[in-house]
C-alpha cells in the first residue's frame, strides 16, 4: 500500500484522503494491524476481543476480494502497479481467510457479534456517498450514481448487504465449528 502511495505521489496524482479511504486500503490496513498485533502477542493468551477483531478482518477482506473479483477486475482504482493490485485484492483476502481457518479463534463468537461487523461497510457506504457528492469523486465505479442514478447504487448496496450478512454468518459458524474444544460438542 505504501509502494502504491509513493508511486501515485511521484506521478503527481496522489490524493491522500481519497487513497486512504478506499475500502480496500482501509480493510488491508485493518488486516495488517491485526496480523501485527497477533504476531506481537503470539505467546499471550488470545482474548475474546482479539478473536472478534480477527473476524472483523476476515469479513472486511472477504468483501474486498469478492467485490474486486466480481465488480472491479480490470478497472483502474488507483492501483496501477500490478503486483500491489494483486496483493491487496487477491493475496491478502486469501491469507486472512486461510489464517482464520488454520488458526480458529479461542473464544466462542455469537451471531450478534458477527453482525456487528456490518457496521464498517455500512458506515463506509454512507461516507462514500457523502464525500462523493461533495468532492465529485467516488472510489469505485459502482458507487458513483452519475451514470445510472442512485437507484442502481442503492440496489447494489442492498445486494452487497445481503452478501456481507451471509459472510458474517459463515465466519461466525466457521469460528465456532473449528474452535478448539468444540469438536466433541
Amino acid at each position: 500500500m505504501v509502494v502504491q502511495m509513493v508511486n501515485l505521489s511521484q506521478a503527481g496524482t496522489l490524493d491522500v484522503l481519497h487513497y486512504l479511504t478506499f475500502f480496500t486500503i482501509m480493510s488491508n490496513t485493518i488486516a495488517a494491524v491485526t496480523f501485527l498485533v497477533g504476531a506481537a502477542r503470539w505467546r499471550s493468551p488470545r482474548s475474546a476481543t482479539f478473536d472478534f477483531l480477527r473476524g472483523f478482518s476476515v469479513v472486511s477482506m472477504s468483501l474486498t476480494g469478492v467485490v474486486f473479483a466480481v465488480l472491479l477486475s480490470g478497472t483502474n482504482v488507483d492501483t496501477a502497479i500490478p503486483w500491489v493490485n494483486s496483493v491487496v485484492h487477491e493475496v491478502m483476502p486469501i491469507v486472512v481467510v486461510a489464517d482464520w481457518l488454520i488458526d480458529p479463534p479461542q473464544s466462542r463468537l455469537t451471531y450478534r457479534q458477527g453482525f456487528m461487523w456490518l457496521v464498517y461497510p455500512a458506515v463506509w457506504s454512507v461516507y462514500e456517498q457523502i464525500q462523493g457528492a461533495i468532492r465529485g469523486k467516488y472510489h469505485y465505479p459502482f458507487t458513483n450514481p452519475t451514470p445510472n442514478g442512485y437507484g442502481s447504487v442503492i440496489l447494489l448496496s442492498l445486494v452487497l448487504l445481503v452478501f456481507v450478512l451471509g459472510v458474517c454468518a459463515i465466519v461466525v459458524w466457521l469460528a465456532n465449528v473449528r474452535r478448539p474444544g468444540d469438536a466433541a460438542r
